[in-house]
């Protein structure tokens, strides 16, 4: 098997660092790694696969001469505009995480276990979805190749670290009282109904990026969808309420065994009636998983074939790095063929 040169862009980042977690777990076939990041950790040493890797500064010509085949960005959208094409040009498939590329009809938007066979048409640019949108879209596809889809309603509650490590400290400080730095109100003891900004009709940037994000990935534009995203005070791990009015009846132990049978989920669905509690999946309880968890799975009988779904994964795990480095491993499965 060949082995290529891997780069990480934001390599000193909250998901740049699970990118090289991931990649170290993962055993990808690669030769040489580099890791870029802003010239204010350039000169830092990180220590990944038993060795010590210098930061490198992320410049218009830091790819030359590299030959990298892979280029995995987590450095924001504005980085990744200037640079992913530089990257690209210079010969590597980039896998962006950031929103830059996510609805650029000529980019792949991708969830490997969804629509791998949208690789294929990339011109060296493939986008990694909104964390939010990876959970949903993996527990969604097992029913809509099933029995259709007609409608889908989206509450969340994300975790602080969805907004990076200024969430995640807004959090932590929160506890001790200290003032927000990254939200716009205290995140510890509230839920915020804002993530990023609002448009003319009132919805967030987040919400509009679940109901284009999830139109685009299933491949359908047509699909009715809304969404209320919240920020809620839990350090990891997204939760979602998805009501789903299918196109077709079904049976709800049918149902759940698709949901099984689907790769990157996990059912964690045990209805314990009068005393006790259930089994569902909470973020506490999916930290530092791959998987798609789902729960609460009920018949919503105030439409026809309407279903509940509880939808829990790790953001910054299945939500971000391991994504991006499922889809390096596809395209690389893909170069073997």
């Amino acid at each position: 098997m060949k082995k290529y040169n891997v780069a990480v862009v934001g390599a000193t980042g909250m998901v740049g660092r699970k990118f090289l977690q991931v990649l170290e777990e993962r055993k990808l076939p690669v030769n040489n790694y580099y890791l870029f990041a802003s010239a204010r950790s350039a000169g830092k040493k990180v220590s990944f696969l038993g060795k010590d890797y210098t930061i490198e500064e992320l410049t218009e010509t830091c790819f030359a001469g590299k030959d990298i085949d892979i280029a995995l960005f987590s450095a924001g959208g504005g980085t990744s505009k200037k640079f992913a094409p530089i990257a690209a040009q210079a010969g590597a498939l980039v896998i962006d995480n950031s929103s830059a590329w996510r609805m650029d009809k000529n980019v792949p938007l991708v969830v490997p276990e969804v629509n791998p066979q949208d690789i294929k048409w990339h011109s060296g640019i493939i986008a990694n979805p909104n964390c939010s949108t990876i959970q949903a879209a993996v527990a969604l596809k097992p029913l809509y190749d099933k029995y259709g889809i007609v409608r889908v309603v989206y509450s969340t509650y994300q975790a602080a670290s969805g907004a990076g490590m200024g969430g995640y400290r807004d959090l932590e400080n929160g506890i001790n009282g200290d003032p927000p730095q990254k939200f716009p109100y205290p995140i510890f003891g509230n839920c915020i109904p804002q993530i990023d900004v609002f448009d003319e009709d009132g919805y967030t940037k987040e919400e509009l990026k679940m109901v284009f994000e999830t139109r685009k990935i299933l491949g359908d534009d047509k699909l009715r969808v809304t969404a209320t995203t919240v920020r809620v005070p839990v350090f990891h791990g997204h939760s979602e309420s998805i009501n789903v009015e299918l196109e077709k009846e079904y049976d709800l132990a049918e149902l759940k065994q698709a949901l099984a049978d689907f790769p990157g989920i996990v059912v964690c669905d045990e209805v314990v009636t009068g005393e006790g509690s259930g089994v569902y999946p909470m973020p506490l309880t999916v930290a530092g998983k791959d998987e798609v968890y789902v729960g609460r799975i009920r018949r919503d009988r105030s439409v026809e074939s309407g279903v509940n779904l509880w939808v829990v994964a790790d953001n910054v795990r299945k939500g971000a790095a391991t994504n991006a480095v499922q889809i390096a491993q596809t395209w690389i499965a893909m170069q073997e063929k």
